[in-house]
């Protein structure tokens, strides 16, 4: 089982490595509707995994309940949404392609803060994959290994173009090769360090497990609505992030639903 909890925390941060690969093969820089395109699939990939993944099984843990079992994923749910509104009012941080930096002032370099941004959004989704391996490791009747491997491999599949978005623009803004391939696969590296500590913490907070679980559906959704979104919608060729979205979505509901 270890062994296996090893091998899931690792596998988001392998596909944010070979998206940001791709740096190494595309010789100019991403047109927009690409860029959009892979926002939205990003985007229906965790509003999928929020969903099933996370927000039914918080809510079939505690089925029992009959009515109020609702209540943990509610709770969990808005936790996770001002966790990461918190973070993101304080952190100093700057989004890729933004020239205003957002978060409390600072003197960090725009390196510094382009990182930061990477990790608050990345963040969210090694806490979904930590908290659906801390309820397959505990033995909750409605989390499986099976599902919580999915949920890594979907997770993995849309940190491939979000891997690529961070790298290239860091190519064409005059970085060498190797070192925005670097910035591009450390983005990804908060994943697995996020998980084992959800891990970690679930470990010694079982029954709050379908808060946990809602929790970082909150976190995740608020990633998708706060960023993701807006700038896959902004200017001409938002149809395509449209595309992607619906790809992305119905991806990770099969994946979920066959494999789960």
């Amino acid at each position: 089982m270890l062994v296996s909890i090893a091998i899931g925390l690792l596998i988001p941060l392998l596909g944010t490595m070979l998206g940001s690969a791709f740096v190494f093969f595309m010789r100019e820089e991403m047109s927009a509707s690409l860029q959009k395109a892979l926002l939205g699939f990003a985007s229906g990939v965790m509003v999928a995994a929020s969903v099933w993944s996370l927000l039914i099984p918080s809510i079939e843990m505690v089925a029992v309940r009959g009515a109020w079992s609702v209540l943990p994923a509610a709770v969990g749910f808005l936790l996770g949404i001002g966790f990461l509104l918190l973070i993101d009012e304080l952190t100093p941080h700057l989004h890729v392609g933004a020239n205003q930096p957002e978060g409390l002032r600072s003197h960090l370099s725009r390196t510094v803060m382009l990182a930061l941004a990477v990790t608050i959004h990345n963040l969210p989704e090694g806490m979904a994959v930590g908290v659906v391996f801390a309820g397959a490791e505990q033995g909750a009747a409605d989390i499986s290994l099976t599902s919580a491997v999915t949920l890594a491999v979907g997770i993995a599949i849309q940190n491939i173009p979000e891997g690529a978005i961070i790298s290239m623009p860091m190519r064409a803004a005059g970085n060498s090769k190797w070192k925005s391939f670097l910035i591009g696969s450390l983005s990804g590296a908060v994943e697995p360090i996020g998980g084992l500590l959800v891990i970690l913490l679930a470990a010694f907070l079982t029954p709050a497990l379908p808060y946990m679980l809602a929790f970082a559906a909150g976190a995740m959704l608020y990633v998708v609505v706060e960023e993701l979104i807006p700038e896959a919608s902004e200017g001409t060729h938002s149809n395509w992030s449209t595309i992607g979205f619906a790809l992305g979505f119905v991806l990770m509901m099969v994946l979920d639903v066959v494999l789960g």
